[in-house]
């Protein structure tokens, strides 16, 4: 059994990832503030090997016990967060970084970044290769977001190389799934939302801006093989297959049955156009490619958070 600390555990994507953890022998210490993770996302694990720690890893924090692993998720990460939060979001980028990979060098332990494609910005290459460097406005609004993960991913090349830490990145392009908030922000929770209270479904600009959408279950599943390999270097992990926006709401609007229209509005500041990670190297290093696809995921997301009872309610 090992012990893994997983920084936002209470998160979208880090409470998926202790229930996978747990689900595999391990134990886990799930650490969060709180600010945009919420307890209900862990209130289903009833079990000894799961401990919950509230922490805002902004200030430094330790760990008496062995640790095996670190999975640093804490993050605000949609943008109705970082646009609220932008001073908390480079704190956390840097100091919470800083202190999680302290933490990591102190125990000898495995250390995950969870980096994002935002990294690349409104990318000039596509689609997006862990050697592209980017193409990011670092004082536009959403940079606080893009900066503090390309601060976060120099810090831990830093660790790597001059303090011998075991570290990885793991670049996550736009996932979805159960636990995402219906007023984050994103473009799924929010489709799903207005489709099924029969609100007009809003569309940023002519909706030909394009994405792709990886299901949480395979995300979960690259990142654990990525932590559980030798890889230093970045890594993409997300789903290739492309999408526009329009696409995206009409897909949800069938799926639902929904009579909602689709609604215009005008673009935000920075809005890439295009995104698609390649993963070559992720089919290559961790034998890994995702099986969801987009119409199951979405299917999926509908029926479990309609057991939970969260869409269509705010956060």
């Amino acid at each position: 059994m090992a012990t893994c600390l997983v920084t936002g555990g209470a998160g979208f994507l880090g409470s998926h990832l202790c229930d996978e953890l747990l689900s595999r022998g391990h134990r886990v210490i799930c650490v969060d503030n709180l600010e945009t993770g919420s307890l209900r996302n862990i209130a289903h694990i009833r079990r000894p090997e799961f401990e919950f720690r509230q922490v805002d890893i902004v200030q430094p924090f330790f760990v008496d016990e062995p640790v095996d692993v670190v999975y640093h998720a804490a993050s605000p990460a949609s943008p109705i967060d970082y646009l609220r939060l932008p001073l908390h979001t480079l704190k956390v980028g840097s100091h919470g970084t800083h202190h999680a990979l302290g933490l990591a060098k102190a125990h000898r332990a495995r250390f995950l970044l969870f980096s994002t494609s935002e990294v690349y910005g409104d990318p000039q290459v596509h689609p997006q290769q862990e050697s592209y460097w980017g193409h990011v406005n670092p004082i536009g609004p959403r940079g606080v977001y893009d900066e503090a993960k390309r601060y976060a991913e120099a810090l831990t090349m830093a660790y790597h190389r001059q303090q011998g830490v075991d570290t990885t990145i793991v670049r996550i392009f736009n996932t979805y799934g159960a636990r995402m908030r219906p007023h984050d922000g994103r473009a799924i929770p929010t489709f799903l939302r207005q489709a099924l209270s029969g609100e007009p479904i809003t569309v940023f600009g002519d909706g030909s801006q394009t994405r792709s959408f990886c299901f949480v279950d395979d995300l979960i599943d690259g990142i654990i093989r990525l932590a559980e390999s030798g890889e230093h270097q970045p890594v993409n992990v997300g789903n290739p297959d492309e999408f526009t926006l329009l696409e995206l709401a009409e897909t949800v609007i069938d799926l639902t049955g929904s009579a909602s229209e689709i609604l215009h509005q005008p673009l935000p500041t920075d809005d890439p156009k295009q995104r698609r990670p390649d993963i070559t190297r992720a089919q290559e290093l961790l034998g890994w490619e995702p099986r969801v696809s987009l119409r199951d995921g979405l299917q999926r997301t509908i029926e479990q958070a309609g057991r939970d009872g969260l869409l269509g309610r705010s956060a």
